[in-house]
């Protein structure tokens, strides 16, 4: 299922307690790919890479301390101009804020950059989409924009 975000209605992007919020410069991108595939999937892995392709660039970072150590992304303008995602978190980073900062990042700078409403595609967690963006459902949207992908063999 996609979800409808109505930009002008996100709230203020949190300041997450611990981890900053960032783009990734240049000499990261391979790792971040890297660390994508590794937590998460090939395919997202192949979105960040678009995003990060993307000038500007149109994928946040969560990192925490020095070292900084990856908590989580989410990219924007990947798959499809106007849909936020994917996102992801490493679960012991859930539940801190780390996602919702993610997100608002996001948010925040689509709106800067005109567009007035963002798609979330193919949504693994519709309340957290509810809770920090206000997202509501697209009615008829399933499969949507992913229909027919490609899958790597199991």
């Amino acid at each position: 299922m996609d979800m409808l975000i109505a930009l002008q209605r996100v709230p203020e992007a949190p300041v997450p307690a611990g981890p900053g919020v960032r783009k990734p410069i240049a000499p990261e991108h391979d790792l971040v790919i890297a660390w994508i595939a590794r937590h998460f999937t090939p395919a997202w892995a192949s979105e960040a890479r678009a995003a990060l392709a993307n000038r500007p660039i149109t994928l946040f970072i969560a990192t925490r301390g020095a070292p900084s150590e990856l908590l989580g992304f989410c990219a924007y303008d990947a798959t499809a101009r106007g849909f936020v995602g994917p996102i992801g978190v490493l679960d012991a980073a859930r539940r801190g804020g780390v996602g919702a900062a993610l997100l608002l990042a996001c948010l925040h700078e689509m709106r800067a950059m005109g567009y007035d409403y963002a798609v979330a595609g193919a949504v693994g967690a519709p309340d957290f989409f509810r809770h920090v963006a206000g997202a509501i459902d697209i009615p008829g949207s399933t499969p949507g924009i992913y229909a027919g992908m490609q899958h790597a063999a199991q």
